[in-house]
């Protein structure tokens, strides 16, 4: 029986999973086991790793709040859900103990400036006259990394860098500092400080801010990718001074994790 099919008329699915290793059952298992798990999930990953989707990546976290960390991408929600439960497959039963599990998809957000706000852009930063073939020219490249920038928020395709820290946030809704409360103009405005802020990272920093509202607890997941923690340290100090964040923000659990392959996780975790 085939199973159906649940795409988004835009984007992609994102999901990360958590699981902490049952080290007494893991020391029971047969002679061998270990190397076999090891096998089928190197081949579960090396049949999920394209650019963008469908992808699955392994990391191990750091500091104990998990042991394997999953980062998966897919733009079918059955085959996401498939490739967690393959993965889970993967190991022993009754080695793995689910930690946390964090749903979400990707998204473009109304903050994004359209083409009006580009030909004001034009006109004020650039001081070029409308009618102009520089202008034209100017408003032409502004929309192509416009497109550009939809395309890999809809579609990302993040670095393979050492680090990746994940966290889930919201808005807050809280008295006088509701943020839906807020119009959009105001919202917009807000949103474009905190953008400037997060673009002075590049090179430092890529992220994936995934989108939750109805998906899971949150109404966004922060995937940020690295090669060193000092540049996720710093990011996320410095926003906790932008409005955005200082009155209308809200966050969970941060969990940071270093990219390990399959072996490498093998290694690391002792199995």
């Amino acid at each position: 029986m085939s199973l159906p099919t649940v795409k988004l008329d835009k984007g992609i699915h994102v999901m990360h999973l958590f699981y902490r290793i049952d080290r007494a059952r893991w020391a029971q298992l047969p002679a061998g086991e270990s190397a076999k798990a090891l096998e089928r999930l190197e081949a579960l990953c090396a049949a999920n790793s394209a650019a963008s989707n469908p992808s699955l990546r392994t990391y191990g976290n750091v500091g104990g709040k998990a042991d394997f960390v999953f980062f998966l991408l897919a733009a079918d929600l059955v085959q996401l859900a498939q490739m967690h439960r393959d993965l889970e497959v993967c190991l022993p039963p009754g080695t793995l103990q689910p930690v946390y599990s964090y749903l979400s998809v990707t998204e473009l957000v109304e903050y994004m400036p359209s083409e009006e706000d580009s030909k004001r852009r034009v006109t004020t930063e650039f001081k070029l006259e409308p009618g102009t073939p520089e202008f034209d020219a100017k408003l032409a490249e502004l929309g192509k990394l416009r497109a550009e920038y939809e395309h890999y928020r809809l579609y990302p395709e993040l670095p393979d860098w050492e680090v990746m820290s994940f966290y889930p946030m919201l808005k807050r809704r809280d008295g006088a500092d509701n943020w839906y409360t807020l119009d959009l103009e105001t919202r917009k405005k807000l949103m474009a400080g905190h953008a400037r802020v997060g673009r002075k990272y590049g090179g430092r920093i890529s992220q994936l801010i995934s989108g939750s509202t109805g998906l899971d607890d949150w109404e966004w997941g922060v995937t940020l990718v690295a090669h060193q923690v000092d540049a996720l340290k710093e990011i996320v100090y410095e926003m906790r001074f932008d409005e955005v964040t200082a009155r209308y923000g809200g966050f969970g659990e941060f969990y940071i994790n270093i990219r390990l392959s399959p072996a490498q996780l093998w290694q690391h975790l002792h199995l």
